[in-house]
C-alpha cells in the first residue's frame, strides 16, 4: 500500500467561518446598497463564492464585487472563524499513520492559507479554488485515497477521482443526503474521523 494521503474540504468540514463569512457579506451589502440575506449566504457554504455572488448582482458585478469580498475578507473573517470539533485530532490521525493531510477548497487560495496559519492547522499542502468534480484534479494529483467533506460537492470529487468519500454532516447537507449522493461513510462529526481511519487502514492492509 503507497503512502496514505487524505484531503479535506475547508469550510464546515475543518472551519466553522459563518460568522467571519457574514461580516464580510454584511459590509459587501452595505457598501454596494443590494440587500443581501447574509443568514442564507451562510447556510448554503460549499459552492465557489462566485456562484453566491451571482444570486445577488447582476453578470457583469460578479468579478469586481468577488475581487472587493476577498479584499475585505482576511480582517473580518478570520475573528470569526473556529475549528469545528476533531478537526486538529483528524489531522493528527492522518500523520499517525504516516500519511499526508491535504486541504482541497472552492476557497481562494490565498484566503484558505490565511485560515490554516491562523488557525495553525498542520496540513501538508492547500490547493484552493476547486469545486465538485474539479477537487479531483488535486485529488489525483495528489494520490489522495480519501477525501473528507460537508458537501454534495465533495463526495461527487471524491467519487470522480476514485477516492473514498467521507462525509461529515457538519455543513449544510443532512447525512441521508449525503448518504443517498453516495458517500462510503457519513459521520456526525470529525470526531469520530480516527477511529473510521484506524479501521479503514487496518482493511487495506
Amino acid at each position: 500500500m503507497g503512502n496514505l494521503v487524505v484531503g479535506f474540504d475547508l469550510d464546515m468540514t475543518l472551519i466553522d467561518g459563518r460568522a467571519g463569512i457574514g461580516a464580510a457579506w454584511q459590509v459587501l451589502a452595505e457598501e454596494t446598497g443590494v440587500p443581501v440575506d447574509v443568514e442564507l449566504v451562510v447556510s448554503r457554504l460549499g459552492p465557489p463564492l462566485e456562484h453566491e455572488i451571482a444570486e445577488w448582482f447582476p453578470a457583469e458585478q460578479v468579478v469586481p464585487v468577488a475581487a472587493r469580498y476577498r479584499e475585505i475578507y482576511p480582517e473580518l473573517a478570520l475573528p470569526g472563524t473556529v475549528l469545528l470539533p476533531g478537526a486538529r485530532e483528524a489531522i493528527a490521525a492522518v500523520h499517525r499513520h504516516g500519511g499526508q493531510a491535504i486541504v482541497v477548497t472552492a476557497k481562494a487560495l490565498g484566503n484558505a492559507e490565511v485560515h490554516i496559519r491562523h488557525l495553525d492547522l498542520a496540513v501538508d499542502k492547500v490547493v484552493g479554488g476547486l469545486w465538485s468534480d474539479g477537487k479531483a484534479i488535486a485529488l489525483r494529483e495528489h494520490g489522495a485515497s480519501v477525501y473528507v467533506g460537508d458537501h454534495l460537492g465533495d463526495v461527487a470529487g471524491a467519487r470522480a477521482a476514485g477516492a473514498t468519500s467521507v462525509a461529515v454532516a457538519t455543513g449544510p447537507i443532512a447525512a441521508v443526503d449525503l448518504r443517498a449522493a453516495g458517500a462510503d461513510a457519513v459521520l456526525d462529526d470529525l470526531t469520530a474521523f480516527p477511529a473510521w481511519l484506524d479501521a479503514f487502514q487496518a482493511a487495506a492492509r
